[in-house]
């Protein structure tokens, strides 16, 4: 049986954000009733940046993610964050596919805070504030868009030609270059940066605001003033992930914020265990780690999308 191999252009091909959220929206309602495995993922620090293991197994389909976060690779030409993926039968253990996960990262990350903020923001949001214009604003915007219309974006980066190029890539919305302050005025607010310290004040966050706190991935970062969240509803995408390496560890790690504050998880909100905005005045926050199933999910769909178009190339690893 031969491993099918899809590179980065292979999965641009066979991509698309309404697919990948139905299938990460799915992903958590298959963890809400307890049919998901995903350890905590495994943190390798070194001088430069991490990587990171993610294993996970859905009904059907198992695999794990190779990923690597290095803040400093633009300025060489390369990505800050770039994945390999492992998809694996889970009866027999046989490699079934190896796929570049790098879009895969960043399309399931994307869809993720969408449909978080399906369920906690507003239902009249249009305005999507961007913290942070790197390749992950790209498909944060993609996300919402597929879920909320119309919307207009009010981006944020100390770099403007990141803004620039962001303007120029969704030319079909209204993308605005704005102040942090004025970006964070919005009915979404999508903070993507690697801060490791609070960027985003309290006293800018209107009422009814709904956060997508994604840039802190890992141990020691940081983007929100701690106090919003003891003001918040707050949900994880992973209640280990996040109380280790979330927007919420660095609060914790001070003792002052507690585990026993979070509301709940996304997974109990699709699934119906929670409930989500109670009212239009509460500030929502989804503290979004990046969670393994979602990758999984994501690499079966591309898997069955590349078996039916055929012509993608293989290899015998196993020599049966």
């Amino acid at each position: 049986m031969p491993t099918l191999l899809l590179d980065r252009n292979a999965i641009k091909t066979l991509i698309r954000m309404s697919d990948v959220i139905t299938v990460v929206e799915e992903a958590f309602k298959m963890c809400g009733k307890g049919k998901g495995k995903m350890p905590p993922k495994v943190y390798l620090a070194v001088e430069q940046g991490d990587f990171r293991a993610m294993p996970a197994a859905l009904p059907g389909c198992a695999g794990v993610k190779w990923v690597n976060v290095h803040p400093q690779n633009p300025s060489l030409g390369l990505p800050s964050i770039m994945a390999i993926l492992i998809y694996s039968d889970p009866e027999t253990g046989y490699p079934l596919a190896i796929m570049d996960a790098t879009e895969i990262t960043a399309y399931r990350t994307g869809a993720a805070a969408a449909i978080a903020s399906k369920y906690l923001a507003r239902r009249d949001s249009h305005t999507i504030g961007i913290i942070g214009a790197g390749f992950q604003a790209h498909t944060q915007i993609l996300a919402h868009a597929e879920l909320f219309n119309p919307i207009s974006i009010k981006a944020f980066d100390v770099s403007k030609a990141a803004v620039d190029r962001l303007m120029h890539s969704f030319s079909q919305f209204s993308v605005k270059n704005c102040s942090i302050q004025e970006a964070v005025a919005s009915d979404v607010v999508c903070t993507l940066t690697p801060s490791r310290s609070p960027i985003i004040k309290k006293e800018w966050i209107v009422p009814g605001t709904h956060i997508n706190a994604v840039g802190a991935d890992a141990p020691g970062k940081q983007e929100l003033d701690p106090s919003i969240l003891k003001e918040a509803i707050v949900v994880v995408d992973d209640m280990k992930q996040a109380s280790s390496s979330g927007e919420i560890n660095v609060p914790i790690q001070k003792g002052i914020y507690s585990i026993g504050e979070v509301y709940g998880t996304l997974a109990e909100l699709v699934v119906g265990k929670k409930k989500g905005r109670p009212d239009n005045k509460v500030i929502t926050i989804f503290d979004s780690t990046g969670i393994a199933v979602e990758d999984i999910a994501v690499a079966k769909l591309l898997f069955e999308k590349a078996q039916q178009a055929g012509g993608y190339p293989s290899i015998d690893l196993v020599g049966t």
